[in-house]
């Protein structure tokens, strides 16, 4: 069963040697991510909807590809501090090495399907293994990356839609930004839209997670308790968490 610490709830105090296993799982989980990112590469039928954005905007400016994508989560980060998400070790941790991760995979394994068929469910099965990695590095509760920070930002605005729909909306969003910029679409373009937010539903449901539920500590609380003094940044319990 997770315990506070694991689901972000207030009132749990934290040791260090809690911050660093944290700090592993979230390790972990991106791991988890990567590969699923891997996988949804190998499939080899289309860009996922932020590359396709992030090519639209490098031939649009003097940026390539990859700073394109670096100047895009800066903004995203921006975004997350204006819808008032945490802004933790996580994000750090994921900005650092989830890129590297995916590169690690696409290393180790430089082959891709050439069958749009077999493509497909290689793709809704990466779709899969990244919503796992996701939970998993969402339960330390110390911060989403960029991307997943904006998810729950926003999904925070409409409570009572599932998350995976604003998952889809979003991804919608970023597709028809990045068609509209000259970025390549594909089959596996359109797949991402509509896959990528009904496979998260689908795997959180049956988990029974709610990414909107983890209470996430800041960068700057985690170097408060890092540092020795009194974490008191989830002492106070909501109303609502109290029925």
């Amino acid at each position: 069963m997770m315990n506070e610490a694991e689901s972000g709830m207030p009132g749990m105090v934290l040791s260090k040697r809690e911050i660093v296993t944290q700090w592993v799982r979230i390790v972990a989980g991106l791991l988890v991510l990567a590969f699923g990112v891997h996988v949804t590469i190998f499939a080899n039928i289309g860009l996922a909807p932020w590359d396709c954005l992030g090519m639209g905007v490098a031939k649009h400016t003097p940026l390539n590809y990859g700073l394109s994508m670096t100047a895009m989560s800066v903004i995203i980060v921006v975004i997350d501090l204006l819808l008032k998400e945490r802004i933790g070790c996580g994000t750090v941790i994921d900005a650092l090495l989830t890129g590297n991760f995916v590169q690690m995979f696409n290393d180790l394994n430089p082959m891709h399907n050439e069958n749009i068929l077999l493509g497909t469910v290689i793709m809704l099965t990466g779709f899969v293994i990244m919503a796992l990695g996701m939970m998993i590095y969402m339960k330390a509760s110390q911060g989403c990356g960029p991307r997943d920070a904006l998810l729950v930002g926003i999904g925070k605005r409409f409570p009572k839609i599932p998350i995976g729909i604003v998952q889809i909306v979003l991804l919608g969003i970023v597709l028809a930004a990045g068609w509209l910029l000259g970025g390549p679409v594909g089959i596996g373009t359109l797949i991402s839209v509509f896959g990528a937010g009904l496979m998260m539903q689908l795997v959180y449901s049956i988990l029974k997670f709610e990414p909107r539920a983890v209470r996430h500590r800041s960068f700057l609380e985690i170097i408060r308790i890092l540092a020795g003094k009194p974490d008191t940044s989830q002492v106070r319990i909501p109303e609502d968490s109290k029925k």
